[in-house]
């Protein structure tokens, strides 16, 4: 009778962990949808209006001045999410993703509307094969993070020496690496999205916070990997 209950009681924790795995990246996938789809519409709509398009690439100071606000933005809602209330939280990352938006608009000057559609298509594929690696594999992936991290610091300061060298060797191999990185990383960020959830959470509120940081992580890995995709495979005009 005992061993019955222990049993019954052990199957019912496997639910309920399987059931806040799920309702938690299920509510992380469809932010990452939605800020995917908003940073697309803003990009395209922005890159029709001639205006928006000499207002951001003809000052430099408000190109550089977006970028730096999007870095702002995702440094605060980093540092604050716990201290934020999911509201905020929520249209801070909506923010985020619709200044970006204003940036990749650019995008459309630079290559055709085909090879940015087949890009897009590549990336989301490939980020969903390592996204599902990350999450059903039994390896640890720590360490392919962490040098997955440091790979990315790496051809950060590789791309800064490169505007002066303007090396087209350099910019190939930033881009091939910058793609093998965010593939790790999508798996990476998967699997320690996973292990947030098994941990479980105080409340619905921090539940939604969390699942706005980790849309957050994935959108930023899925970003990535179509810019770099796009410098390898995108036809330019």
């Amino acid at each position: 009778m005992e061993n019955n209950l222990s049993g019954s009681n052990f199957s019912q924790k496997q639910l309920d962990l399987s059931h806040n795995i799920s309702v938690y990246l299920t509510k992380v996938y469809n932010w990452m949808a939605i800020a995917l789809l908003l940073t697309g519409l803003v990009a395209y709509f922005t890159s029709q209006s001639e205006m928006m398009m000499k207002a951001i690439i003809g000052n430099r100071i408000l190109f550089f001045g977006l970028i730096i606000g999007e870095l702002a933005l995702v440094g605060y809602i980093s540092a604050r999410i716990n201290k934020l209330s999911s509201y905020n939280a929520t249209l801070l990352f909506l923010a985020y993703t619709a200044l970006n938006g204003l940036t990749m608009a650019v995008i459309f000057l630079v290559y055709t509307s085909a090879s940015i559609s087949t890009t897009f298509i590549i990336t989301a594929g490939t980020f969903g094969v390592m996204s599902l690696y990350g999450y059903y594999t039994k390896s640890d992936l720590t360490k392919i993070g962490n040098l997955a991290f440091m790979a990315l610091i790496g051809i950060i300061i590789a791309s800064v020496v490169n505007m002066f060298m303007n090396s087209e060797v350099m910019s190939w191999i930033i881009s091939y690496l910058g793609v093998a990185i965010f593939i790790g990383l999508t798996a990476y960020d998967t699997q320690k999205l996973k292990r947030i959830a098994m941990n479980g959470f105080e409340n619905e509120e921090s539940m939604e916070k969390n699942a706005i940081l980790g849309a957050l992580t994935l959108y930023l890995d899925f970003i990535n990997l179509f810019l770099f995709l796009l410098r390898i495979l995108g036809n330019r005009k």
